[in-house]
């Protein structure tokens, strides 16, 4: 028997869409000779669904087409697609299911029994979980079929996280073959950990293991893909961040095709097709600007939106203020030029008079502070979203993880935008996808990576000015937004100074009410800021 393993990129709620994108890869599997084709979790509603799963009308519609869609195919191919059952049973209304289609024809159904709750994942708000997970006979093979989650209870953890593991379940049945349709987001080097998952299956119960992933973003979370079959300890992987179909003979082991990359690797494919589909699948106008200070962030914001959308569709524009240095402003244009991009000059010393007479008489007795700092940063905020809404396109957002979490960022200034591109890269993560985008030619001038960091907004300003040193700030900040590490226990791996780890701590908490009001911030990890983390605005701990 040969398998095709379809990784498609499908977009949330079109359901007609992504319909038609499947039979055009059953189409392919076919041509290929193949007998079955597997398509992700959740196919035609695309993934997550969230709140649209409580529409009667849409889960209706996602079955009619489905079944629809069953008749279209060739009928000596099987189909086996993500889909919703209904529960007739108590609890939710719904099941996430696996169904199987030959001659048209539903010949089986399997349920997902592991329904995460944890960091953007909420599928009990929606499904009714499986209880005795069983393998399917179909065509003389028995097909162990499983839902994502359900591989993960394979892990030698005390406790496990379930108390149930379908995987083993299913291995008690003697499938020929494990099936996982999955949709797991991209996060660094996770497709290491799920591999050791398949291959903790594969050496306790010597069966070959396919993996089925979704491919694309939709809003903030990115999936990489990386569908592989492993078998006898070979692998054949589809590449990252892109649509694939893989054809593999259940009689023969896999052709090896497995690719490694870097952490920053990872980082430049997920953030660039996270761009990508952020614009077509929003149906915006495929242009991008970006407010160009001259610094590293908006630097490589810009760098990485070329790599998704090209430099025709980026705009860069420089707003220069008094207290902007003449390196920044020629940075900005350096940059502009090794992009070819196209670069606007809106000089805004006339803005920031016409604020300072306006509030004068109201700012009387008093000194200037961040107030008047944010003024500055809110005209630039103001003078992007006005060239959006003349033009068409969005604006990005270049705020860093590292500024987010610190609150050191203002809100409608420069946390204005559509998509927050590094908001889940630490300051020092930064430099390192810097030195990536310049491995080949100079992208980004040397001075921007090379000076000090500074917002520019008053005389001679340095972020040391207010904020720790970055390496210090972001291994504090990875312990405590990561690994939900205590200040004491934090403050142990940096000479159990407390003060400073307490400091950085309620900078944290005390700004979340900025966070909850950001762009969409495309996710790179776990616990991300945006969808994966919930926290409470006003709270005192």
């Amino acid at each position: 028997m040969k398998l095709a393993l379809a990784q498609i990129n499908t977009l949330v709620g079109d359901l007609r869409g992504n319909a038609d994108k499947v039979l055009q890869y059953c189409q392919k599997a076919h041509s290929k000779g193949a007998d079955l084709v597997v398509f992700p979790e959740l196919t035609l509603p695309g993934y997550p669904p969230l709140d649209l799963l409580e529409y009667r009308h849409f889960v209706a519609s996602e079955q009619e087409l489905r079944q629809e869609l069953a008749t279209q195919i060739p009928d000596d191919l099987g189909l086996l697609i993500g889909g919703l059952a209904p529960n007739s049973g108590p609890g939710k209304p719904l099941f996430n299911a696996a169904y199987l289609y030959e001659n048209g024809q539903c010949v089986g159904v399997r349920h997902k029994q592991l329904l995460p709750t944890y960091d953007i994942f909420d599928e009990r708000r929606y499904f009714a979980p499986e209880t005795a997970p069983t393998t399917l006979r179909w065509r003389g093979l028995n097909l162990g079929i499983h839902i994502c989650e359900d591989l993960w209870n394979v892990r030698d953890l005390d406790p496990k996280p379930y108390a149930d593991d379908p995987v083993s379940t299913l291995a008690r049945q003697s499938p020929d073959v494990f099936i996982n349709l999955c949709a797991s987001p991209f996060a660094i080097d996770k497709h290491h950990e799920r591999r050791e998952l398949m291959q903790t299956v594969i050496h306790q119960y010597e069966r070959p293991y396919v993996f089925v992933n979704l491919v694309g973003a939709n809003t903030d979370v990115i999936f990489d893909g990386r569908s592989c079959v492993i078998r006898d300890g070979v692998i054949l992987e589809a590449p990252a961040f892109e649509e694939a179909l893989l054809i593999w003979d259940l009689k023969h082991p896999p052709t090896s095709g497995s690719v490694s990359s870097t952490p920053m690797e990872q980082v430049l494919g997920a953030l660039t097709v996270g761009i990508r589909d952020y614009v077509s699948k929003s149906r915006l106008q495929k242009k991008a600007y970006i407010g160009l200070s001259g610094g590293i962030d908006s630097a490589v914001t810009a760098a990485v939106a070329v790599h998704a959308l090209g430099p025709d569709n980026v705009i860069g524009v420089a707003m220069p203020s008094i207290f902007s240095s003449e390196g920044s402003v020629r940075d900005a244009h350096s940059l502009a030029s090794n992009l070819g991009i196209e670069l606007h000059t809106i000089p805004i010393l006339e803005l920031v008079n016409s604020f300072d007479s306006t509030l004068k008489k109201l700012f009387e007795h008093t000194y200037r502070d961040t107030t008047e700092e944010n003024i500055q940063a809110r005209i630039r905020g103001t003078l992007l979203m006005a060239l959006t809404n003349k033009f068409g396109g969005i604006v990005l957002a270049t705020g860093n993880k590292s500024e987010l979490a610190m609150g050191y960022a203002t809100l409608y200034g420069d946390m204005n935008g559509a998509l927050a591109v590094l908001g889940d890269l630490y300051k020092t993560e930064v430099y390192e996808l810097a030195h990536l985008l310049n491995q080949s030619r100079t992208v980004i001038p040397e001075s921007s990576i090379t000076k000090e960091p500074s917002a520019e907004l008053s005389p001679d300003q340095k972020d040391l000015d207010t904020l720790p040193p970055y390496p210090i700030l972001d291994k504090i900040l990875r312990l405590y937004l990561e690994e939900q590490k205590s200040p004491a226990e934090i403050a142990e791996h940096f000479g159990d100074d407390e003060d400073l780890v307490r400091s950085i701590i309620y900078k944290v908490d005390r700004n979340e009410f900025k966070r909850q009001q950001a762009a969409p911030i495309l996710r790179l990890r776990k616990n991300a800021f945006g969808s994966g983390r919930r926290k409470p605005v006003v709270t005192h701990l």
